[in-house]
């Protein structure tokens, strides 16, 4: 076994297993204690959350309470890996919300391979919660989940795999597209994968400018021409004569890539117009290595979804201020104007100065705004008063 497997296993087994633990938030060391956490004290909250069911936010942790639910079918670049062997990374998940944001987590992996029985789940179980995080579900379902519970629920209902990645992905494009001098409006935009974050990613920057956007999936370029398209991405179908990724890439002026490793050609990078924008977000492995990216064009701003290289794209920026925002306004949606805020909030922190303890946490001298830091680190601690506020202010 290598050794940093060995040190990921080793993590997750001692001191105890897993990552994450229940609590108490109240004293309970005295007779008195007790009988106000418990019986007979426990029911004067009851009666009164009985009478209005708002009054749980004010005696139960409801209103900082999230349910990570997946149902194991995506599960990083793993694949369909079932409901238990997802729960390292809900459980994962939940100490992120925690120390970024402060946000107690259950983490529940459901069972289950009907949509519909999924739905109905999470439906049943959402009063504990203030907010339900979708994670892990694999495309076609994890739209149609997300927008049946949305209709049923009125607590925000969030798929982190494509909102959240939106979010980061936007913030990090509207800072590259500053450096590059150009404009969302005019710029040839190229999506290698189509699946929940590219058609996510896709629609955030239509809506926040973007007139030229082409997806490429598996059997080509999302044309107008093709048969196959379903009620999920027919929305993002383009008129267009190219039908393949080699087509579709030439005089592009950004690639986003959601797919896999090494598909993101030397060819295709060439092909690209003047000083291109590069986010290569496939994990572990980038769709190019920036060092072979930077290699064949020394024009380029790049990104990918790895913490060893400059421009990290990674969702631990979104995803715990999005909800901590909803949370303190009580929001019942994280809706599109709440992800535009959060997209701007980060892309205007990239350009503060940075401050000391964020240079020493990654060991580095100095860090500026400028092609090699065009979003904040995770672990910025003013990542909640700027993103946080941005989206409560928004809801």
């Amino acid at each position: 076994m290598k050794s940093n497997e060995k040190k990921a296993l080793d993590y997750h087994e001692y001191p105890i297993p897993g990552k994450l633990s229940v609590e108490a938030s109240k004293p309970c060391a005295t007779a008195e204690e007790l009988s106000l956490a418990y019986t007979p004290g426990v029911a004067v909250p009851v009666k009164e959350i009985a009478k209005d069911e708002k009054n749980a936010y004010r005696y139960t942790n409801k209103g900082n309470l999230v349910a990570v639910i997946t149902d194991g079918s995506a599960v990083l670049g793993l694949g369909n890996v079932g409901a238990l062997a997802g729960k390292p990374v809900m459980e994962g998940k939940g100490v992120l919300f925690k120390r970024f944001a402060n946000i107690d987590v259950f983490d529940i992996e459901v069972n289950c391979k009907d949509p519909d029985e999924f739905i109905k789940t999470v439906e049943n179980i959402a009063p504990t919660f203030g907010g339900i995080n979708l994670e892990d579900i694999a495309a076609p379902n994890c739209f149609y989940i997300e927008n049946e519970l949305k209709k049923r629920l009125d607590i925000p209902v969030f798929h982190d795999d494509q909102h959240g990645t939106a979010v980061i992905v936007a913030a990090g494009l509207v800072n590259a597209l500053e450096i590059q001098k150009k404009m969302i409006n005019e710029v040839k935009i190229v999506f290698l994968g189509a699946g929940a974050a590219g058609c996510s990613c896709a629609r955030l920057l239509k809506k926040m400018g973007a007139k030229n956007i082409a997806l490429v999936d598996r059997k080509g370029v999302l044309n107008k021409n093709r048969k196959d398209l379903n009620q999920y991405n027919q929305d993002l179908a383009v008129d267009t004569e190219s039908n393949t990724f080699d087509e579709c890439i030439v005089d592009a002026d950004v690639f986003i890539g959601v797919s896999g490793a090494n598909l993101l050609k030397e060819s295709h990078l060439l092909n690209m117009s003047a000083n291109p924008i590069i986010f290569a977000l496939a994990n572990p492995d980038p769709e190019i290595l920036p060092s072979d990216a930077h290699q064949i064009r020394n024009d380029i701003v790049m990104a990918t979804g790895r913490s060893d290289f400059p421009n990290q794209v990674n969702n631990v920026l979104g995803f715990p201020f999005l909800f901590r925002g909803a949370l303190d306004a009580k929001a019942t949606e994280i809706n599109d104007k709440m992800l535009i805020a959060a997209s701007k909030a980060l892309a205007s922190l990239a350009k503060e100065p940075v401050p000391q303890d964020v240079l020493k946490a990654y060991g580095l001298k100095s860090l500026s705004f400028g092609p090699e830091y065009i979003i904040p680190k995770p672990f910025d601690s003013r990542l909640i008063d700027w993103v946080a506020k941005a989206v409560q202010d928004a809801a």
